[in-house]
């Protein structure tokens, strides 16, 4: 199978924090693998924004030195998509290279600025691009995560951002929702008439959805600190998995009719109980360092694991259980989500014991792809036995084996130029995700609780496992 491209209009894309990390190993390399492939046009144009000052052909320069030692970048191509980059020094904080910068923008392709900056300056920025006249009515605006710290905060960077832009305008990203997978779990659902008339209560036992990692904090240890992985993850990625996974069919494939009934989940989510709640925080390696060395800080009580159990109340899932995870530091990284169906009511077979429920597996990394576990004969002479086999689809195999992998960040940016906000966060829907998770972190700053000791290498504290061993449940085995 090959996969159908089609090129989006001319554009200009200003990239604010244009020397920072993540617009060096992510958004460049999308962009020239958009390009690559002939989605991104010639005329369209890349015009790079940091305060240092640089002249254009020395940042074209430092993209290459990047880009050119990836195998699979192609240095004839690379020539081409460095000749789409300029470059103009912009201070985001004052008035300096703003009349520069609009002096550069073409008046008639579209207008896109994506801000890979810290969102203390989202307002900032946004309020310049408006005050100089950059801002046009067909204009987009990309902000990064963390989009606030808090429900106030992000209330605050909301009224920031729609002083200066619709809310049409305004395309906050979440990279886990670019992810062939996850876009494939709206499809499973919704284009196959054999999942959606199970997928509720009287059909499904319970929903795992685990984000792991092997990485610790190293890098990162100001901000994670500050924030832990309920705010870093659970609000964010792991929200987003939850919605897609329950929420309703909406009347059309079309973004506030997805995203309305993302909000609806959200709001149906009911208070966690303290109880169905267990928080960890790894422990020193053998002769390696811990959380509390990463972070500086003997006395932290972030948070490096979390795991929820958590209902969404409403008749589709009255009484089924979602159970959250996520941490650094675990055995694997795995990003997956697992639908476990009811278990059979009744065995005709003798001798064979209890039969298990089929159990749905999307994953979301490393290896994108579904497994459906069937129960079937085990084959040969001699008695009636039965086994378990996965029907396994990898996409990279289903789709040719030489399709290479796409970064969710190509699919996103292209999605900004075409103008499609399905795959982004709505202001109300990122209100919404922090209204639910602030009485939970509130929670556990007045309490003053330090979080369970995990290993690294392991599934995370002991209280994670035994809030599902008391419901009768197990997790599905982290890197199994």
């Amino acid at each position: 199978m090959v996969s159908r491209v089609i090129p989006v209009d001319p554009f200009d894309l200003v990239l604010f924090g244009a020397t920072g990390d993540l617009a060096q190993r992510k958004i460049l390399p999308a962009l020239y693998h958009r390009f690559e492939v002939g989605q991104m046009p010639e005329q369209a144009r890349i015009i790079a924004s940091a305060r240092s000052d640089m002249e254009s052909h020395a940042f074209r320069e430092h993209v290459r030195s990047g880009l050119r030692d990836k195998p699979e970048v192609k240095a004839e191509i690379l020539d081409r998509f460095l000749e789409r980059l300029e470059y103009v020094a912009v201070d985001a904080l004052g008035e300096t290279g703003w009349n520069c910068l609009r002096e550069m923008l073409r008046p008639d392709v579209v207008r896109a600025f994506y801000l890979s900056v810290g969102p203390g300056l989202f307002p900032e920025i946004a309020q310049r691009l408006h005050d100089h006249g950059l801002a046009t009515p067909d204009s987009r605006i990309v902000v990064e995560k963390p989009f606030g710290h808090d429900l106030e905060s992000a209330k605050a960077l909301n009224e920031g951002l729609r002083r200066c832009f619709e809310e049409r305008q305004i395309y906050r990203i979440d990279h886990y929702l670019g992810k062939e997978t996850v876009q494939n779990l709206m499809a499973l659902r919704f284009a196959n008439s054999l999942f959606e008339p199970l997928w509720n209560a009287s059909h499904i036992d319970h929903v795992q959805i685990t984000v792991a990692e092997t990485v610790g904090v190293e890098g990162r240890e100001a901000y994670y600190d500050r924030a832990g992985a309920m705010r870093d993850m659970v609000q964010n990625h792991l929200m987003q998995l939850l919605c897609l996974t329950a929420m309703e069919p909406p009347s059309k494939f079309v973004p506030n009719a997805v995203r309305d009934e993302k909000v609806k989940v959200i709001e149906a989510l009911e208070p966690v109980e303290p109880g169905d709640i267990a928080r960890g925080q790894y422990r020193p390696e053998k002769g390696g360092d811990g959380y509390l060395d990463h972070v500086g800080n003997p006395d932290s009580r972030t948070e490096s694991f979390v795991a929820l159990k958590v209902h969404v109340a409403n008749w589709r899932w009255a009484g089924v259980p979602f159970y959250l995870r996520t941490g650094k530091r675990l055995r694997a990284r795995e990003s997956e989500i697992v639908v476990v169906f009811r278990d059979p009511p009744h065995t005709i077979f003798p001798n064979v014991g209890h039969l298990h429920g089929n159990v749905l597996v999307i994953r979301l990394q490393p290896d994108e792809g579904i497994t459906l576990s069937t129960t079937i004969k085990d084959p040969g002479p001699g008695g009636f036995r039965l086994a378990d086999v996965a029907l396994d689809m990898s996409f990279a195999e289903a789709l040719g084996g030489n399709v290479r992998a796409q970064d969710a960040y190509e699919r996103l940016v292209m999605d900004v130029i075409r103008g499609d906000q399905t795959l982004f966060m709505r202001g109300d829907e990122v209100e919404a995700a922090w209204a639910w998770v602030d009485p939970i972190v509130h929670a556990w700053e007045d309490s003053r609780d330090r979080p369970s000791p995990y290993d690294p290498g392991s599934s995370g504290p002991e209280e994670a496992l035994m809030l599902m061993h008391r419901d009768g449940r197990r997790w599905r085995q982290i890197g199994g």
